[in-house]
């Protein structure tokens, strides 16, 4: 009876059919087109940069001292996001010019971090010193804190960290295309060793410290990393500029300086100065307005944020902030119809 009805209407059902399949397919051709265009190759270039430094070691370790020693050595206005209850200001008369201090308190959620951070830019700081960014993974309404909250009300744990961790890649996001430098401190597992005192022949307990408290592989994020024993000592785990591999040293301010003279070499300016095509703005607002999860979204957004961060393109990333608000928005009350939860 189908296939009748197929004949008697002279293939129009199956003209239209195909049709609509090869209009899919040019639609699919013309959007792997637009994103093929994103891509831009270029002779490797050093160019000047801001600092992305991380910090880990256990309590006594000399985390916020050695970020105000290596901050001055930096130079300009410097801030400070407080998560440990006053430390910062207890350096207050270490630096001659001073710094600011942002006390954050709970809840430490990513989103409040990345306000703070911008609050800080906003005042023209030059160095930002986030102490520590450990809360902002196992404090009050931290990352594991918020998945395990969602996790217990909608009973899946796996649902859960899909909404936590676009907002965890959203807070390094921010750390990454900051303005300002960024010295991040994080807090290590702390374990005891007993070893043999070479000097006295006795056997001495000594504290060292691990692994930063923090998501695994954090330390990719960063240009540096040191990592801060009891005895105030660096040791680096990471270096992307080559001036301290191998080195066990205490950081200090001719720390920052180093730093400083690396950072600052290299050619002025971005790679580009055009702007984002209309052909690419409209593929990528298409991918943000079809995104059906919010991994979809922060994927989405997150290639149209490096491109237009790469032309730069402010006009365009705007639209497209405002685009994956609107999109997030629609999600986030998606998510609550469907578990029952406040995002």
């Amino acid at each position: 009876m189908d296939c009748q009805v197929d004949m008697d209407d002279g293939g129009l059902q199956w003209y239209e059919q195909i049709g609509r399949q090869e209009q899919f397919e040019d639609e699919e051709r013309e959007r792997t087109r637009l994103t093929m265009a994103t891509f831009e190759i270029h002779r490797a270039t050093k160019r000047r940069a801001k600092l992305r430094l991380g910090m880990s070691g256990p309590a006594g370790s000399g985390k916020t001292y050695s970020a105000l020693q290596i901050a001055g050595g930096l130079g300009g206005r410097i801030g400070m996001i407080d998560t440990e209850h006053g430390s910062g200001d207890l350096y207050a008369d270490l630096l001659p010019e001073g710094y600011d201090v942002l006390s954050l308190s709970p809840p430490y959620t990513p989103a409040r971090y990345i306000e703070a951070i911008h609050a800080l830019e906003d005042i023209g700081v030059s160095t930002i010193i986030i102490d520590s960014l450990t809360h902002a993974w196992t404090g009050e309404g931290g990352s594991l804190d918020r998945q395990g909250k969602i996790a217990d009300k909608s009973g899946n744990s796996w649902q859960a960290w899909r909404q936590v961790t676009p907002e965890h890649n959203a807070l390094v996001e921010a750390l990454l295309q900051s303005r300002c430098h960024i010295i991040a401190t994080m807090r290590a597992k702390t374990e005891y060793v007993q070893e043999k005192d070479e000097r006295t022949g006795k056997q001495v307990v000594r504290k060292i410290g691990l692994a930063p408290i923090m998501r695994d592989g954090i330390e990719y994020e960063f240009t540096t990393f040191f990592e801060l024993d009891v005895q105030h000592m660096a040791y680096t785990g990471k270096d992307r500029t080559r001036l301290f591999d191998g080195e066990i040293f205490r950081p200090d301010m001719e720390t920052g300086r180093k730093l400083l003279s690396w950072l600052n070499s290299g050619v002025d300016g971005p790679r580009s100065t055009t702007v984002m095509s209309e052909d690419q703005k409209t593929a990528m607002a298409d991918a943000i307005n079809r995104a059906g999860t919010l991994d979809d979204l922060y994927r989405a957004f997150s290639v149209a944020y490096r491109v237009a961060n790469s032309l730069p393109d402010a006009d365009a990333l705007a639209e497209l902030t405002a685009l994956k608000d609107e999109r997030k928005a629609l999600l986030e009350v998606h998510n609550d119809a469907e578990f029952g939860i406040a995002a």
